[in-house]
């Protein structure tokens, strides 16, 4: 049934599946492009010469569990599709996530769906969340970075919400906490 639903299927990841035995993989012979299996986390991997027997099974496969017939890893052509060096991104797209905010670039979007109602609904969850945060912390100082990262929050709720407000919640959580 897989493979008249969708018979150019390339990739497919059935890691964390409950296979047991090789011959629950029989039905994937049918998909003909198949180049790249999965099965990370499945009992089946336990076997003896399972990578062998998969790719027996499989001739079409390329790629099982990330590594080729001669335990070559597999390019990270995804990683180009989606975007070269994903990981940089993310790291890079925080700190850009970050001059946007404060650019207000990146809030126009936000703000121009729910204006008000958004940013009183968002403000008060995260100023929650931050000054709970800060009880944790904060009387501990044991972990500074938490404590940076509350700062940046608190400079940007500041902005939205009023020096006055923030206060006022900190002395509501530190009651409700205790």
């Amino acid at each position: 049934m897989l493979a008249e639903k969708l018979p150019n299927l390339t990739h497919l990841n059935l890691s964390g599946n409950k296979l047991k035995d090789i011959s629950t993989l029989e039905p994937l012979k049918k998909l003909e492009c198949l180049k790249s299996l999965d099965l990370f986390n499945c009992e089946v991997t336990n076997l003896n010469d399972y990578r062998d027997s998969v790719f027996k099974l499989l001739p079409q496969l390329t790629y099982l569990d990330g590594y080729d017939r001669e335990d070559r890893e597999a390019p990270d052509s995804d990683a180009e599709v989606d975007g070269v060096d994903e990981e940089e991104d993310d790291e890079e797209g925080e700190d850009e996530e970050d001059e946007e905010d404060e650019d207000g670039e990146e809030e126009e979007f936000d703000d121009e769906e729910d204006e008000d109602e958004d940013d009183d609904v968002e403000g008060e969850e995260d100023e929650d969340e931050v000054s709970g945060e800060e009880e944790e912390f904060g009387h501990d100082g044991e972990v500074d970075e938490d404590e940076d990262d509350d700062d940046e929050d608190e400079d940007e709720e500041e902005e939205e919400s009023g020096k006055g407000e923030k206060r006022k919640r900190e002395t509501d959580d530190e009651g409700e906490d205790d």
